[in-house]
């Protein structure tokens, strides 16, 4: 893999629970932390996933953006892991939307790691270096939360630019009163994307088992 190389899990577009708008959502493959009960257990194994070119990401972004998106997030897995990769992928994606005329349009990044743990690596640092916000810190089961976009309490939502102050200011202590879930289909392969609460995914199986529907396996349990 090269640095214009993202080993990739997912991509999936429009997402509408992981950040405001309608967004591209790229989910990278690879995660060591392996936080107890993460939902996205598929993502861990470095082997897993493909290799997707950052220019064929960029250019999915360019669609995204001349169809009205607002922006795009990326998850995983550990973006983190793969650091030169992901700094590629934000300097494609921001050079793009100058391109473009949407400098409107904000990027997103999760990760597991903590704040001190990014000031401390400079190729942390530097992979982050144009995301406009980021949500930092392990997921702990232990911690529910009502803060939107986030899994557990202790995550912590950081806008890094004006757009992100712009865009995630008025957010950063807001609550929901319920989980905002977004379920796609490609394939034999049902995706359930956002942040749910504890139990949530376990009561959407047992609903969509009425309906028909059943998991020959699924990426939240063992």
């Amino acid at each position: 893999m090269t640095a214009q190389t993202l080993r990739v899990s997912d991509v999936l577009a429009p997402v509408t629970t992981l950040g405001p708008g309608r967004r591209l959502g790229v989910w990278v493959q690879g995660c060591p932390l392996a936080c107890a009960g993460c939902m996205s257990r598929h993502t861990w194994d470095p082997r897993g996933g493909r290799d997707v070119g950052v220019e064929r990401l960029a250019a999915l972004w360019r669609h995204g953006l001349a169809d009205d998106y607002d922006g795009l997030t990326v998850s995983g897995g550990e973006p983190l892991e793969q650091p030169q990769a992901l700094a590629a992928l934000l300097d494609a994606v921001d050079r793009v939307r100058h391109e473009a005329g949407r400098t409107d349009a904000d990027v997103l990044v999760y990760t597991g790691w903590e704040d001190a743990e990014i000031a401390a690596s400079p190729r942390a640092a530097a992979a982050l270096a144009l995301a406009d916000a980021v949500i930092t810190g392990r997921y702990r089961a232990g911690e529910p939360t009502r803060l939107v976009w986030r899994g557990s309490a202790n995550q912590r939502l950081i806008p890094r630019t004006p757009l992100g102050h712009r865009r995630y200011g008025p957010h950063l202590r807001r609550l929901t009163d319920r989980p905002e879930l977004q379920i796609r289909v490609t394939g034999t392969a049902v995706h359930i994307i956002g942040v749910p609460r504890t139990g949530d995914l376990s009561a959407l199986e047992r609903d969509l088992a009425t309906r028909g529907v059943t998991f020959q396996e699924n990426s939240w349990r063992p």
